[in-house]
């Protein structure tokens, strides 16, 4: 199995410190997941974005909080309702009389990391208002270009079980979204704990372990894990097959390959190496990809069950022969 190139380089003792302290930090809110915690750290490094699909009431908003605290970024909620405006998350110019001039009034978008909360509550127009930012950390107000602190995270949630009065991601608004997960409900011995302990917040447990110009440095170390050659050509088959499959209507796109290179490498990173392996791709696959694609055996305007399309994934990663 294709491992490590010539180019590779062992990460430091430092680095893999961070790393371990930033993974536990975010367990101590949310134990007893920690797939999950992988997978939003993942992102996070990856410079990507995370969607979680779940219930109300299993930790959505605690995950958010947990990383922005973490990594002592400043954390923004914004509720998604069908009234909510573009304005109201990216900013309005305010005219001042006093100098006679418009000054910008800066939206929540303009923090480390947007939580935004039942997104698909927002029309298709506040919804769009994410895609530059999402896709070029920056925004544009009236004319004018403006950059968005680093790093930029956004975390958002829908209900998939709540479909009155929502508005479905269009494909061009999934295909920001590195990833998409699912919390769950906690194991019977965390739930238990957690039912009863006296109420309290578990986010205030969780330690400041780096500052976000930390976080900022390991993001570009994720750009220097190396990647076989082999490696590559594994992970285009796998996007190229989810287009040719007569199960999927749409396939993932040139940005969802991208996505998966660059996700793969902060998992390698994450995991203490400086080189990917298959492992990194082939478990990476499904969260990653069963969001962008489309059901062929689905009307147009039908929302699939996350199952059917992770399903569909799932059997195309199984057709595609993983490097020796």
């Amino acid at each position: 199995m294709p491992t490590m190139t010539s180019s590779a380089v062992a990460i430091s003792g430092e680095r893999l410190e961070s790393l371990t302290e930033l993974k536990e930090a975010v367990e101590r809110a949310l134990e007893g997941k920690p797939a999950v915690v992988e997978l939003a750290l993942v992102a996070l490094l990856a410079r990507g974005h995370v969607l979680i699909e779940d219930v109300p009431g299993v930790g959505k908003t605690t995950l958010a909080r947990a990383l922005a605290k973490a990594v002592g970024g400043e954390m923004r909620r914004v509720q998604f309702t069908s009234d909510l405006l573009p304005s109201d998350v990216l900013g309005v110019s305010i005219y001042d009389q006093r100098t006679g001039e418009f000054s910008l009034r800066q939206g929540p978008i303009f923090s480390n990391l947007l939580l935004a909360d039942e997104i698909n509550r927002a029309s298709p127009r506040t919804q769009s208002a994410l895609l530059e930012a999402m896709n070029d950390s920056q925004v544009s107000i009236d004319g004018k270009t403006l950059p968005l602190p680093e790093p930029f995270f956004v975390v958002a949630t829908q209900n998939p079980q709540d479909f009155t009065g929502t508005f479905p991601l269009p494909e061009s608004q999934l295909d920001r979204f590195m990833l998409r997960l699912r919390i769950g409900y906690p194991p019977p011995h965390v739930e238990t704990r957690l039912m009863m302990e006296p109420e309290g917040d578990r986010v205030n447990k969780v330690p400041t372990v780096l500052d976000p110009q930390s976080l900022v440095e390991l993001q570009r170390e994720v750009d220097r894990v190396a990647m076989d050659a082999a490696l590559g050509t594994y992970l285009q088959a796998l996007v190229t097959a989810t287009r040719s499959t007569p199960s999927l209507a749409l396939g993932a796109s040139t940005r969802a390959g991208m996505n998966l290179s660059r996700a793969a490498r902060a998992r390698a990173l994450l995991s203490g190496r400086h080189y990917c392996i298959a492992d990194d791709i082939h478990d990476l696959a499904v969260p990653l990809l069963a969001h962008r694609v489309r059901l062929a055996s689905h009307a147009e305007g039908y929302v699939p069950a996350r199952e059917e399309a992770e399903s569909a994934v799932r059997d195309v990663i199984a057709r595609v022969p993983v490097p020796l």
